[in-house]
């Protein structure tokens, strides 16, 4: 199940009662959920904007939910500022579904409505920031995944 991925080695709790599908100790939810390949991305992922970035555990969140064009839909993750304004939306995919347009296209049609100015999406191999200008409309593919600190200073200019 805990395929390798592009991204350093963590540790995690993870779980098995008798027949069930092993879980994982999510800390953003507190609690656990099933460890699908695309929540060990999600962990992984999480894990290494806290431990590489400095991203603070308690502005994170997992799985919430939003409407769009009069549709449930769920996020994967979002970081929150200190304002308690949200500052990035995350999307993941299990390490062996390709990055393709359809994900940024889905990414995309959620902020529509959060309308935050950064955007990651991973598979764990692959990770992908951009950075969305609103008033100009153009979107930058950024080098590297920011800090939080970064995150922080762009905030600060506006």
């Amino acid at each position: 199940m805990k395929s390798k991925l592009n991204l350093p080695p963590y540790s995690f709790t993870v779980r098995r009662s008798g027949n069930q599908k092993p879980e994982i100790l999510d800390v953003y939810r507190k609690k656990y959920v099933t460890l699908t390949p695309e929540e060990w991305v999600r962990q992984s992922f999480l894990r290494f904007l806290v431990e590489e970035r400095g991203y603070p555990v308690s502005l994170i969140a997992v799985e919430k939910g939003l409407v769009v064009n009069r549709q449930p839909k769920r996020f994967d993750a979002v970081v929150y500022g200190s304002d308690g304004m949200p500052w990035m939306l995350l999307e993941f995919k299990s390490s062996d579904v390709a990055i393709t347009q359809k994900v940024f296209e889905q990414i995309a049609l959620y902020n529509q409505l959060l309308k935050v100015n950064f955007l990651v999406v991973s598979n764990g191999m692959n990770h992908y920031a951009c950075k969305v200008d609103f008033e100009s409309g153009e979107i930058v593919f950024l080098k590297e995944i920011p800090h939080y600190q970064q995150l922080q200073e762009e905030y600060r200019r506006r």
